[in-house]
């Protein structure tokens, strides 16, 4: 799919405030959490998140979703990443 149909599948789905992020390699987030839903879809490179005490790695044309409140952490690759990000 290509970022516009991605963002219109975002939109679809009710998410707003859609924006495209990119991290430098190496990136740390410490746990975090955030007031809505988020959708993450992995544009090129990857990022390593921890949540629930899973830690799942997800590379370019993936998606992850986090609740609101959830507690996470997140960890960029050595070559970064790009992903857009969709709030609810």
């Amino acid at each position: 799919m290509s970022e516009k149909e991605l963002e219109e599948q975002l939109r679809n789905e009710g998410f707003s405030g859609i924006f495209v992020h990119r991290d430098s390699p190496g990136a740390y987030y410490p746990d975090h959490t955030h007031l809505g839903i988020t959708a993450h879809i992995v544009l090129e490179g990857e990022i390593t998140v921890t949540s629930q005490g899973q830690t799942i790695t997800y590379k370019s044309g993936e998606r992850f979703d986090v609740p609101s409140g959830e507690v996470h952490s997140a960890q960029i690759g050595p070559q970064g990443c790009r992903y857009m990000i969709g709030e609810k």
